[in-house]
């Protein structure tokens, strides 16, 4: 049987940005809405999280060549651009020269008109949003012009397509953000609503957390990628790198 998955396969959430400190200090502060200037596409990492990101370059860099990437892919969002920039430059990859895809499909799951509200500011400007996720569940609510979670699922879909026609037997690692680590086991590991959304509550992703997947020959029904580890981070740990993991910038998320 042909091989279609990666050998080995790094899903990274991006380094602690500006974004999950305006949100802290808005929650700290009881505030209904995150003060922060720029897009969220446009927020960069704060300077933890570039000492995070180049913490886990060198953690990588100090592995074998067989255990380490030779291609990212990332999401189009500055602060995981930054992350996979700074894990590139470290020497995290085979080849420093190599180049890493950006893809859009692995952007980070859209609020819609619920974009930079704080839980507060959800409850006292969209009190019906509110009921609406209580009643549906956070899996399928999906806010006026943003995402569900089986939104964030169904582009996701379509880029392990792409990863097993483009990728196969490679060392692939992804930088991206909360909800796509976890969609991305939903999808791999063929779990259900209950079981992602149990794991999303045990614990939030650290910032440059690594899940790591290998490839298994003897996975059914023909061959697949199983877990290693989850949520890992040893690699910060072990270069002195505060480890963080604050939920993304728009509570809606959670």
């Amino acid at each position: 049987m042909e091989q279609r998955w990666p050998d080995r396969l790094w899903i990274v959430r991006h380094g602690q940005s500006a974004g999950n400190v305006a949100r802290d200090a808005a929650d700290a502060a009881g505030l209904g809405r995150i003060d922060i200037a720029d897009r969220d596409m446009d927020v960069a990492l704060s300077p933890l999280g570039r000492e995070q990101a180049t913490a886990l370059g060198r953690w990588f860099s100090a592995q074998p060549e067989e255990a380490r990437p030779r291609t990212i892919m990332a999401s189009p969002y500055r602060r995981a651009v930054q992350t996979s920039q700074i894990i590139r430059d470290q020497g995290g990859l085979v080849s420093k020269s190599q180049k890493f895809c950006v893809d859009e499909r692995l952007r980070e799951k859209e609020f819609g008109v619920l974009d930079r509200l704080t839980r507060v500011g959800i409850e006292a400007q969209f009190p019906e949003q509110a009921e609406f996720r209580r009643l549906l569940g956070k899996f399928y609510h999906r806010p006026p012009g943003g995402e569900s979670w089986c939104d964030v699922i169904l582009r996701l879909r379509s880029l392990l397509d792409t990863m097993s026609l483009h990728y196969a037997g490679d060392r692939v690692m992804i930088v991206a953000h909360q909800v796509v680590v976890l969609c991305l086991r939903y999808l791999l590991e063929s779990l259900s609503e209950e079981e992602i959304l149990t794991i999303d509550r045990q614990a939030d992703i650290a910032n440059c957390g690594v899940t790591e997947y290998r490839y298994d020959p003897d996975a059914e029904p023909d061959g697949g990628l199983r877990l290693v580890r989850y949520n890992f981070t040893a690699p910060l740990e072990q270069q002195s790198a505060p480890v963080t993991a604050e939920p993304d910038a728009n509570v809606a998320a959670r």
